[in-house]
């Protein structure tokens, strides 16, 4: 299990499908130096 992040870290690169289509490269598609990302698991 990875360790959880605490202030001052760098958040780690992820790469996401999008739903629908496409893909994002977190946290280099990110334009803004804050952002919120959610992450929404549909049903099981």
């Amino acid at each position: 299990m990875a360790e959880k992040l605490v202030g001052g870290d760098t958040f780690p690169e992820l790469a996401l499908d999008i739903a629908g289509s496409g893909q994002m490269t977190l946290p280099a598609d990110i334009e803004t130096p804050f952002a919120i990302v959610l992450f929404y698991r549909g049903h099981w």
